[in-house]
């Protein structure tokens, strides 16, 4: 505990880092502010009281934005968005050639992506703007349904998003972490204690041991995910010497480091997407067909095995999947055989490429099932007697973005500890990425 003290008045000794956390605070406050603040024209009494709480794909934005989709606020659609034009963007340099070239061309490829980014986040934004206010918000709460007040809160809650996207640009470039990752997991957080109220008032006294077992349960799921987030397989690499002038260059060995999960949530949320349209395909026919109201009621059902199998194997697919369009094999081994680099033992170019492949292929494996046993633990805990809001927290895209995003915030918090040779806030069992201190 005095080695955890020393290490926040080593932080907040740091100007630099000081002034970059209170920053982040202060933007994270104000999106927190802003998630409260209700569309004008929808009476926040009469929502609260007709109980507007988000069920199916609703509950899975509603999660990430703190409670702000249920509440009808001006950032009710939050960043999201910016990462569906994000991930539209990401694939679309993989399939078209147009944005491969983009990607090649460096600095101003990235700026001309960017501004597609941005444009592609308008255009969705007006779509699910339309959309939230048509049919997300519950009619009684409106009080005037006029097609100006349908127009006007699209245009607000584009505004909302735009403003969340300049939030999140500004903790990355004037505080600590990545800022559109620090948006979600504010607003994941936001609802922990509240679910952790929620259990601890179900279960009472009579069931303090379920409780404590509960919390104990929980502590060992982190710590699996947090394995999962940072296991990495090394592959070493070595740089021919070369003799420049009176000095020599290279001859040094490094190291690839091959993440076991390397598509992180992304598997996790296009298998969630999908998982939502059979129960909504299924109720177009439900009343025509029996076969269709089976499909319906199964897959509206979050615990079911049905719903899980295929959930599982949906994630192992786009794991591999994911993992594909964003490790390149090829590409890693034509710019190893072009700075003059190789695997030990490994012929450079096509040997070197089929080397990683394999090395991806086997790795990945173990890292999807993994990640798929992590995405169906909240349906076990649910299962078990867990109020849902509480059973999110024990796996799914919930946890994996808040252990994510608190290693990447505690690496760079590690970073300048060291740089003005402090000891770092993990002495033992070192975050990756930390280098020792000179």
């Amino acid at each position: 505990m005095k080695k955890f003290v020393e290490t926040i008045k080593n932080i907040f000794s740091i100007e630099e880092l000081r002034t970059r956390i209170l920053n982040t605070i202060g933007f994270l406050i104000i999106f927190r502010i802003g998630s409260f603040v209700v569309l004008p024209g929808v009476d926040p009494v009469i929502l609260s009281e007709l109980g507007g709480e988000a069920s199916g794909i609703f509950s899975f934005i509603n999660t990430f934005l703190g409670g702000a989709f249920s509440r009808a606020s001006i950032f009710a659609l939050g960043i999201m968005p910016y990462i569906s034009a994000s991930i539209v963007l990401q694939l679309m340099t993989v399939a078209v050639p147009y944005f491969q070239k983009l990607q090649k061309e460096g600095d101003s490829g990235r700026k001309k992506i960017n501004q597609l980014t941005r444009f592609l986040t308008i255009g969705i934004c007006m779509v699910q703007g339309f959309s939230y206010v048509s049919a997300a918000i519950e009619p009684q709460a409106i009080i005037n349904n006029t097609f100006f007040f349908k127009i006007s809160s699209v245009m607000i809650l584009t505004s909302g998003t735009i403003f969340c996207m300049w939030l999140g640009e500004k903790i990355t470039d004037k505080g600590i972490g990545n800022g559109i990752s620090m948006l979600i997991m504010i607003g994941i957080i936001s609802q922990f204690p509240g679910s952790i109220l929620a259990e601890v008032v179900t279960r009472g006294l009579s069931e303090a041991l379920i409780l404590i077992l509960e919390f104990v349960a929980l502590f060992f799921v982190v710590l699996v995910t947090v394995a999962l987030v940072q296991a990495v397989r090394r592959v070493p690499v070595q740089y021919a010497k070369q003799v420049v002038g009176n000095k020599v260059y290279g001859g040094q060995r490094q190291y690839i480091p091959l993440k076991v999960n390397a598509s992180g949530v992304m598997p996790i949320i296009f298998a969630q997407s999908i998982m939502f349209l059979p129960a909504m395909l299924a109720g177009l026919w439900r009343e025509q067909s029996d076969f269709a109201n089976y499909i319906g009621t199964t897959f509206s059902d979050f615990t079911s095995w049905q719903y899980n199998l295929t959930f599982a194997i949906m994630i192992i697919v786009f794991t591999f999947f994911y993992t594909a369009i964003t490790i390149n094999p090829n590409q890693i081994a034509d710019d190893m055989k072009r700075n003059g680099g190789f695997v030990p033992g490994v012929k450079p170019g096509k040997q070197t490429a089929d080397f990683l492949d394999n090395i991806l292929s086997r790795i990945t494996l173990p890292g999807s099932i993994f990640l798929a046993i992590i995405a169906i633990l909240p349906a076990f805990a649910m299962i078990a007697g867990m109020n849902q809001g509480f059973a999110q927290f024990y796996g799914g895209t919930s946890l994996l973005i808040m252990v994510g995003v608190i290693l990447d915030t505690l690496q760079q918090i590690e970073s300048y500890l060291l740089m003005r040779h402090y000891e770092g806030m993990m002495k033992s069992g070192r975050v990756k990425g930390r280098t020792q201190a000179a």
